[in-house]
């Protein structure tokens, strides 16, 4: 089953559970908002993506603009950061039990077709 990691405000985040409605993919929602990841899960997600931590920071957001960008940050101190500010958490991003892929563009949740 994949998992979805939901914020129901976003349209790219909402576009991207609708890909997984359309396509009949079972999936269950974690509204990480209300239920944030741990330092821990973040890092098993990271895993699952194979991407650089700053892949899974969103870059446009108040917090990371005035306090964090230009800044160099460790994974670990990163992961901290995603743990403590679940709102800089790139959206979404779908994962089942091998892989996790960032849905931006919805695109890419084609490869859990």
């Amino acid at each position: 089953m994949l998992t979805i990691y939901h914020n129901p405000r976003c349209k790219k985040s909402r576009a991207g559970l609708a890909f997984l409605q359309d396509h009949d993919l079972e999936h269950r929602v974690r509204l990480y908002l209300k239920d944030p990841l741990s330092k821990e899960e973040l890092r098993g997600l990271l895993n699952k993506t194979g991407l650089p931590v700053e892949h899974l920071v969103r870059k446009q957001e108040e917090k990371y603009r005035k306090e964090l960008k230009g800044k160099e940050f460790t994974e670990d101190q990163w992961l901290e950061i995603l743990a403590e500010n679940p709102k800089l958490l790139q959206r979404p991003i779908v994962e089942d039990e091998h892989a996790a892929v960032l849905g931006d563009p919805v695109e890419n949740l084609q490869r859990f077709q």
